[in-house]
């Protein structure tokens, strides 16, 4: 029972932390830049700012779809932050950028996170058949249930090592962005605010991830007990 209020809880929280992005999101969409730099301006002066000039800012389809890939080296911006002139599109566009500049300077966090990339991809592709069929025959190959605890412990890994690296974007992104008087005392908080709303949401999945595990470990537990 305990269980199933935390994990209501947290999707309740996850829902009203992403319904507060997409508001923030809208909103500062609306309020334009003082310079009239676009989210592309804004991710090539940073990526030049910092020394970078072997990453490649492109236009990706989707909304919030924006990333960074370490792999081929591009910062990846949605044509509503790619296109726009707004304090959102300057303030996910720096962020963005703030991943490229913790791979240019060997981040420590950023590196064990993508170290994890093939194991977390391979654990999310069987994971959930692994612990159905784990919950289903727990009495008679409890073993399964703990292999699929395992693979599910590793994408809870990376949700926490997610977060110092999403946070430690962020303020690379404000503060060059104040630094560089792109953003200005009126533009300033309202660009922060944006990037703490969004940081809400990796916190809010690394809760639920951790809830997850807790309850796939209790089963495993109780059965444990049982026998």
């Amino acid at each position: 029972m305990l269980y199933w209020i935390i994990f209501i809880g947290i999707a309740v929280l996850s829902w009203l932390v992403s319904s507060r992005l997409q508001k923030k999101f809208e909103q500062y969409s609306e309020i334009p830049m003082p310079a009239g730099m676009t989210g592309r301006d804004v991710a090539e002066k940073m990526l030049h700012d910092n020394g970078i000039y072997d990453v490649q800012v492109t236009c990706t389809p989707g909304h919030l779809t924006d990333h960074y890939n370490p792999l081929n080296k591009t910062v990846n911006l949605s044509e509503s932050v790619f296109y726009s002139n707004s304090i959102a599109a300057a303030a996910v566009a720096a962020h963005e950028c703030g991943h490229a500049v913790q791979h240019a300077t060997a981040y420590a966090p950023l590196r064990m996170r993508s170290a994890l990339v093939p194991i977390v991809s391979f654990a999310s592709n069987i994971m959930m058949w692994v612990l159905l069929g784990g919950m289903l025959l727990l009495h008679t190959f409890p073993q399964l249930m703990l292999f699929g605890i395992i693979l599910f412990a590793s994408t809870t890994v990376f949700s926490l090592i997610t977060l110092p690296v999403e946070i430690n974007a962020s303020q690379r992104a404000l503060v060059w962005l104040n630094r560089s008087g792109v953003t200005n005392v009126y533009t300033h908080d309202k660009a922060e605010d944006a990037l703490r709303s969004a940081a809400y949401t990796y916190v809010v999945a690394a809760l639920g991830s951790l809830a997850s595990l807790f309850y796939y470990i209790m089963l495993f537990l109780g059965a444990s007990r049982d026998e």
